[in-house]
């Protein structure tokens, strides 16, 4: 590992080489963070950014208390990883831009037949997620988003493997080298969004007691937009499929937002992660910009658990958003940005969120794979590229 983790403060490490730029202001949230009461531990990933008071790319170590605010407003968001039969040589981008048409809007009435005619298990799953939601005391109206992508970072990307590092853990996965992969990043969607808002409402960002029912009220909450989140991300996938006219079989599925119990240095407590990935749910997706590769990983699970189990979630970004445009705009139209260095299109017909999302805006994601690796990790099974991302097809949905 060596300088791979950097001891910041007695609470406090950073899996990052010395190298790696990170943002001061990423850092000093990281380190407030860790004053929290009831904070054990924490800690900034390679892909630490500033977020809205609390830093993204970490995972957060309590005893005795929990924190929504450290899981923020999209509970459950997350990336699927679904292997398609369609063939890589035979892939023309105009011809599936084409088919996959507008995925902005809620899906119609008369589509969920055909969806459930895809994938037999949506009509139990949906159903249980809706009962599910009336036990928490959530509105089912939210059910209305589901299989719909949403704005920000989140997309639905077509791949293609163009190198596999070890081979038994590749055929292990059930992915095949010469079919696309369907990579799909979304989550909770408004869901998660109310969940915070009712939850800061009444409580602010000072957490909650374990043991107590406000916290089983929140958990409760909590565990039903993750159960959203993974369903939702199924949708897209199967919606995706259904307008290619091709199948699909589901390999991976991972949360980024949680708070869950663990036992951590020998004691019980609460794993909070915000934009982290699990290291013990089998093989991860590491996904770099629109126009980067993405990784699959294995995660390489350590006794001192100096990530406390968790791996980046992406490649970080290194601008805020609303710097963005001023910086591109006189580089590189939105035309340019929708064509990728290595072959693959981007469908992202906001102007603002183009800018914003562009691959500049975000560190080179073999950066932060290197100092995961550095750390002792994880290791690479496989890599893949871009050929298709589908963001929105306009700026009102």
């Amino acid at each position: 590992m060596g300088t791979f983790v950097q001891d910041i403060s007695d609470r406090t490490k950073i899996i990052a080489s010395p190298r790696l730029w990170l943002e001061d202001a990423a850092v000093q949230q990281l380190e407030t963070t860790a004053q929290l009461d009831g904070m054990q531990r924490v800690v900034g990933l390679p892909d630490l950014h500033p977020g809205r008071g609390y830093p993204v790319g970490a995972a957060f170590f309590s005893l005795g208390r929990l924190y929504p605010a450290l899981v923020g407003n999209d509970i459950g968001c997350g990336m699927a990883l679904w292997q398609t039969d369609l063939a890589v040589a035979k892939a023309r981008l105009d011809k599936i831009d084409k088919q996959l048409a507008n995925l902005d809007a809620p899906l119609e009435d008369e589509e969920w037949p055909l969806l459930e005619a895809r994938d037999p298990l949506l009509a139990g799953l949906r159903t249980e997620l809706a009962e599910t939601l009336r036990a928490a005391g959530l509105d089912t109206s939210h059910l209305r988003s589901l299989g719909t992508i949403g704005r920000g970072n989140h997309f639905a990307e077509l791949q293609a493997v163009d190198h596999v590092e070890d081979d038994a853990l590749f055929a292990a996965s059930g992915l095949a080298p010469k079919r696309l992969q369907l990579l799909v990043h979304s989550g909770s969607r408004g869901l998660g969004e109310a969940i915070l808002r009712g939850h800061v409402d009444a409580f602010g960002h000072r957490g909650l007691a374990q043991d107590t029912p406000d916290a089983a009220g929140y958990l409760a909450r909590h565990d039903a937009a993750l159960r959203y989140a993974e369903l939702n991300r199924r949708v897209i996938a199967v919606r995706i499929l259904a307008r290619l006219r091709c199948s699909g079989t589901p390999v991976l599925d991972v949360n980024h937002n949680t708070v869950l119990p663990a036992h951590i240095d020998g004691v019980d407590g609460w794993l909070h992660r915000k934009g982290a990935t699990p290291a013990d749910v089998g093989l991860v997706v590491l996904p770099g910009s629109r126009d980067d590769y993405s990784y699959l990983l294995a995660p390489r699970l350590h006794a001192d658990a100096p990530s406390l189990h968790s791996l980046a979630h992406g490649a970080g970004r290194k601008w805020g958003r609303s710097d963005c445009k001023a910086r591109l705009v006189d580089l590189a139209t939105p035309a340019q940005l929708s064509r990728t260095s290595l072959g693959g299109r981007v469908i992202c017909a906001d102007r603002a969120l183009i800018y914003e999302e562009a691959p500049q805006a975000y560190k080179k994601v073999d950066s932060v794979l290197d100092c995961l690796l550095g750390a002792g990790l994880a290791t690479v099974v496989a890599r893949s590229r871009p050929v298709l991302t589908y963001k929105t097809r306009g700026e009102c949905c």
